[in-house]
């Protein structure tokens, strides 16, 4: 079992393990930059050390520094959240070479399913359907071009290294493949360095279902379940559900096991998520792996009664995962909503500053995940996303109806954030219908009345 636990991260996923670990006994260290000191995961921790000044390059991401401070606070393991160096291969290496449990897959499993390239060629490997594309990196443009109009326009440019929609570009025919080609590369290279891209096929309308994945170290993995992370701008998740309103049980369980198919194949065990595009027809695709915790974990642990957190810290200290597939149910419907600190009314520009007045929703079947509070100062250096809203309830319709009802609650004065937003997609009748792909947002906002979600 895990003693101390040094946690490489900030915000509400921070605190998240603060609580876990504090339930299972087990001591934390927080580790934080400059404008975080006042931020509530550093306030409860049992100890904490500030590991540089506000950019993320010279604090969240500098992995000498947050090992020096496990050496200095004698940790035995490290849990690094989601983002920063959560699927960084070399920090999660560094961590076993320091003979400190990094909480989360091996570093071999984190490289390999880090290159979309190699992770495509892992799910083909594993019999689990992936779109047509290129077969690794291509780096000729002429070349990338005739394998393009092979498999047929729309097609995706996408970074090997990516992630959050950056290195991602989209071309609709052969003249505009050559100005997205180099886009993509470019940005490819400055996000993370590497300017490598693969080409695939564009599937129009989809869906976007993950499977959560659960293995311990001794081989065993079981699923609980998918969740639908459809609405989504500019790659980025804005509202997600479980069960999918699409989803029944025989394709949930053809899902579910090309997941596990997968993640045996690259000897995978924690937490971990296999994502798929999921067209009109019910065929799916595999499209990438996330290495770690997902942001909207917590409505697959409202619907099984399972804690994701508490799971990856008993695997990692070496525990047998005692759950079989048999045992996983799925008893409630949730729903959550990203609030974030943005102002939808000026393109969702980010809106840092002080928070005056705060109050969070209540009452049953409401989760709030967040570590603001009032007088509380919003930086801008990081993610805007200040809260995760949760509801949950028997049945579909009663999760959103409480989700409308938590967010007309929801109180954060001082500045400007996407509660309202969230508010409206909860009364749209294509939301409520499940009707929704990915490309829902800029119909939603093409037809929904222009001050609906203006209000402050």
């Amino acid at each position: 079992m895990i003693q101390k636990l040094l946690i490489a991260n900030r915000g509400e996923i921070a605190l998240r393990i603060v609580r876990a670990c504090r339930e299972l006994g087990i001591k934390t260290l927080a580790v934080y930059s400059e404008p975080d000191e006042q931020s509530l995961h550093v306030q409860l921790a049992d100890e904490a050390i500030c590991i540089g000044p506000a950019p993320s390059t010279e604090s969240y991401l500098k992995s000498d520094r947050i090992l020096s401070a496990a050496e200095i606070a004698d940790v035995d393991a490290i849990h690094p959240g989601y983002g920063f160096l959560s699927e960084n291969a070399e920090f999660a290496e560094q961590c076993e070479t320091c003979n400190i449990k990094f909480v989360g897959p091996r570093s071999e499993s984190i490289r390999l399913m880090g290159d979309k390239a190699m992770a495509k060629e892992v799910a083909r490997k594993a019999k689990a359907p992936v779109i047509p594309g290129s077969d690794g990196v291509i780096s000729d443009e002429k070349e990338a071009l005739k394998l393009a109009q092979k498999i047929g326009f729309p097609v995706i440019i996408k970074a090997v290294a990516g992630g959050g929609g950056k290195g991602m570009r989209l071309a609709h025919n052969a003249p505009a493949f050559a100005r997205e080609f180099h886009s993509a590369r470019i940005e490819a290279e400055k996000a993370f360095g590497n300017g490598d891209v693969y080409v695939e096929k564009f599937i129009e309308d989809p869906r976007h279902i993950e499977i959560q994945l659960l293995g311990d170290e001794h081989g065993k993995i079981i699923h609980l379940g998918e969740r639908d992370c459809s609405v989504q701008r500019r790659y980025q998740k804005l509202v997600e559900e479980a069960p999918s309103p699409f989803v029944n049980d025989a394709l949930r369980q053809k899902m579910g096991k090309a997941a596990i198919r997968i993640a045996e194949a690259c000897g995978y065990y924690g937490a971990g998520t296999i994502e798929f595009l999921v067209d009109k027809h019910g065929d799916f695709y595999f499209i990438e792996m996330n290495t770690r915790i997902q942001v909207e974990h917590g409505v697959t642990e409202e619907v099984t009664g399972i804690d994701l957190v508490k799971r990856q810290l008993l695997i990692a200290g070496g525990e047998h995962t005692e759950l079989d597939q048999k045992d996983i149910k799925f008893t409630r419907h949730a729903i959550e909503c990203r609030i974030n600190a943005e102002d939808p009314s000026r393109n969702f520009i980010p809106c840092p500053g002080e928070i005056g007045l705060y109050y969070p929703p209540g009452g049953h079947g409401v989760r709030v995940d967040s570590h603001i509070y009032g007088g509380y100062v919003v930086p801008p250096y990081y993610d805007s996303m200040v809260s995760k809203l949760i509801t949950y309830a028997f049945t579909r319709e009663m999760a959103i109806d409480r989700m409308y009802r938590a967010l007309s609650e929801y109180l954060i004065r001082g500045i400007k954030t996407s509660i309202p937003f969230c508010a409206a997609v909860m009364q749209d009748p294509v939301f409520r219908a499940g009707s929704v792909t990915t490309g829902y947002i800029p119909d939603f906002m093409d037809r929904a009345p222009k001050d609906l979600f203006l209000k402050s």
